[in-house]
């Protein structure tokens, strides 16, 4: 990991200059270079999940207004389940879904950052699409029981806060991967955008064929959604993702994952700072970059 340290100022961003002309103590050493290594590792974190959310988004058509008409928000997916304990199912499915459409270069997505303070259905569509600067709204709801899955989803153009799209997904759980590549399509497909082949492929791949290591991603992922980097929160993402890379050792975007949250409890000391933990982050990073070596999650966790 390789960081700089640098100074915001009203002119711009400088590097940090010394204090004084006095040299530094072995102390100061010390402290600086950990405030480095923090800093550094922060942004690599940061990088993890904007790499995930803005891969490859470029500037689209615009309306009258100057909104793109190739923007989409993805609102969090209600969890209608008689089990509210799977509120994490509908957490992953809202965000592999904004995850597949934000491979796509020809849209503008936004981040889950944004979105994610907002109810799921909520009343005035039109100014939550004004305060994001987004022609369109994406609304859903996910419901488990069993083995089986109903996702609804529903695509708003939010000018008029109509409809211009709606389905219904009943699937297995072995089958909830075609859901979320067939509602990315979709949505390419009513706003327009083109697809070159290897997006196509991105927003249809399936990370794993072992239904019982993508739901312990899932309860995972859950964790890192979480707001605050909290004890609790970084220990139930290590525990399930630790759990998906055993049942399918071959999941490289779960083995990414397991490495950010790692890499971000080692710096922010939510998880036990030992040597043997910063180790494994890396291990783990290189573990998801030899599996799939394109993969962007896997890219930015390696560093």
């Amino acid at each position: 990991m390789v960081a700089w340290t640098f100074e915001l100022t009203p002119e711009g961003i400088k590097r940090t200059e010394t204090a004084d002309l006095m040299p530094p103590t072995a102390g100061q050493k010390k402290r600086a270079w950990i405030y480095i290594a923090v800093i550094g590792g922060v942004i690599s974190v940061a990088l993890f999940f904007l790499g995930r959310y803005t891969v490859g988004n470029k500037t689209t058509a615009a309306s009258t207004d100057g909104v793109s008409n190739k923007s989409i928000a993805v609102l969090p997916f209600e969890n209608r389940s008689e089990d509210k304990a799977n509120a994490y199912f509908a957490d992953g499915i809202q965000d592999e879904i904004l995850t597949r459409l934000s491979k796509i270069a020809d849209l503008k997505v936004i981040s889950r950052t944004s979105t994610e303070h907002y109810k799921s259905a909520p009343q005035d569509l039109p100014e939550i699409a004004r305060q994001l600067g987004v022609a369109h709204i994406l609304e859903g709801s996910v419901q488990k029981s069993g083995d089986a899955v109903r996702v609804n989803v529903q695509l708003i153009k939010a000018a008029n806060d109509s409809h211009l799209w709606a389905d219904t997904f009943d699937r297995k759980l072995t089958d909830i991967f075609l859901v979320e590549s067939e509602v990315a399509k979709a949505i390419a497909d009513q706003l327009r955008a083109k697809l070159t082949g290897q997006e196509e492929q991105v927003i249809t791949a399936k990370p794993t064929d072992n239904v019982e290591a993508y739901d312990a991603y899932l309860r995972g992922l859950a964790y890192t959604l979480k707001t605050g980097n909290t004890p609790a929160n970084a220990l139930g993402a290590q525990k399930y993702l630790r759990e998906a890379v055993r049942l399918d050792p071959k999941f490289a975007l779960s083995w990414a994952l397991l490495s950010n949250v790692e890499a971000r409890g080692y710096i922010t000391q939510s998880l036990q700072p030992t040597v043997a933990l910063r180790e494994e982050a890396r291990q783990t990073a290189e573990t998801a970059l030899t599996l799939q070596p394109n993969l962007g999650e896997a890219i930015v966790a390696k560093g």
